[in-house]
């Protein structure tokens, strides 16, 4: 049995789904299906690069003198993905003689603009991986019916455009619509993973941009705040969420002249304890170090102690700035020197602190 996740209903397990790629990848064989053998598969089964063999259900069948088309809805399980429940289409037609397998970018699939991804300008946004699935496909089937595997293949996704607002896509350079990923084939729900290699992208987009200042921002109060200050090019900014770790990591092997982190006060107190995953449910604040780093801002010996047996961080800061003490400074230089210390000296570093309302009160 699966244990039990913190993010999960009640303790439950949470329910893993399917990426957009092994839902083309089931798409394609179906209606591949239909045009060599004159019948769609349905259910149909695909092999995923873990060995696994999950079945699908078609939610869409269309047929032409010269092609097929299948459409599968995607089911995220329990991750709040933004293409739960997108239809997502494989148009096969019959190509060029010696062409192979060629991927073309339907309705609502991006085309990549920019440099930095692991697919070249003007390719369709579909990745690595799920074109290695559908192509095995193609020359599977193709083996089985004795003909040449030269087929064309447009994947498209229903609303794919709109979906994509909501995602990454924009600021890579991936526009038009979503990008069909996938390295696994599976979604596991609430995936650091994927979030991470969100941000791995971003950073070489902005490097192959040539830009030397990236911007790793907790949400988006801060992420705007540190837009209003710094007014760097939109590449330069990732939505880091929780994930400064992640994101420094990268940056380590990968690095630019310099990484700004901007963040709400909790969150970086966090970084200043020395936390690189700044989730409730895997760090908190200590409101020991706090206290202490408060005392280290001026603080007196009684509002030190009322920071022990405070109930928040947020309740020490807004002491902090009642007393006019800069406790905000005194976190974002402990923040900055635990990111130094990830870097190990590859780059420069400041911080950003940022309170709810969206106001800077202290940096580094």
């Amino acid at each position: 049995m699966e244990d039990a996740d913190p993010f999960a209903p009640e303790g439950r397990p949470l329910r893993r789904g399917w990426t957009t790629g092994a839902c083309a990848t089931a798409a394609t064989k179906a209606a591949l299906a239909a045009l060599l053998q004159g019948a769609f598969e349905d259910p149909v089964t695909i092999t995923l690069p873990g060995g696994q063999t999950p079945a699908f259900a078609l939610a869409h069948e269309r047929r032409g003198p010269a092609f097929a088309e299948a459409g599968i809805i995607k089911d995220a399980g329990d991750d709040p993905d933004v293409t739960h429940g997108a239809l997502v289409f494989s148009n096969v037609t019959a190509g060029v003689a010696g062409s192979g397998v060629t991927f073309h970018a339907g309705e609502g699939v991006g085309t990549v603009t920019k440099p930095g991804l692991p697919l070249g300008v003007g390719e369709p946004a579909i990745n690595p991986v799920p074109r290695r699935m559908m192509r095995e496909v193609v020359e599977a089937a193709s083996a089985v019916a004795g003909v040449p595997p030269d087929f064309a293949l447009t994947i498209s996704v229903r609303d794919g455009a709109l979906l994509a607002e909501k995602t990454w896509n924009p600021r890579l350079g991936i526009l038009g619509g979503l990008s069909i990923l996938g390295t696994t084939g599976i979604v596991v729900p609430y995936s650091c993973a994927a979030w991470i290699a969100s941000i791995q992208r971003g950073v070489d987009v902005a490097r192959a941009m040539g830009l030397t200042h990236v911007v790793g921002s907790t949400g988006d109060a801060s992420e705007k705040a540190a837009m209003a200050r710094l007014g760097l090019p939109i590449e330069a900014y990732l939505d880091m969420g929780d994930f400064v770790g992640g994101l420094l990591k990268y940056l380590r092997v990968h690095p630019v002249e310099r990484v700004t982190i901007a963040g709400g006060f909790a969150k970086l107190v966090k970084l200043a304890q020395g936390a690189m995953d700044l989730h409730s449910a895997r760090s908190t604040v200590d409101l020991e170090t706090l206290a202490g780093l408060l005392a280290g801002a001026g603080g007196d010996a009684a509002l030190v102690e009322q920071a022990r047996r405070a109930n928040t961080a947020n309740e020490v800061l807004g002491l902090a700035l009642a007393a006019g003490l800069p406790l905000a400074d005194v976190v974002a230089q402990a923040a900055r020197q635990s990111a130094r210390d990830m870097l190990r000296g590859t780059m420069e570093v400041s911080v950003l602190v940022v309170d709810r309302g969206g106001q800077i009160v202290g940096e580094a």
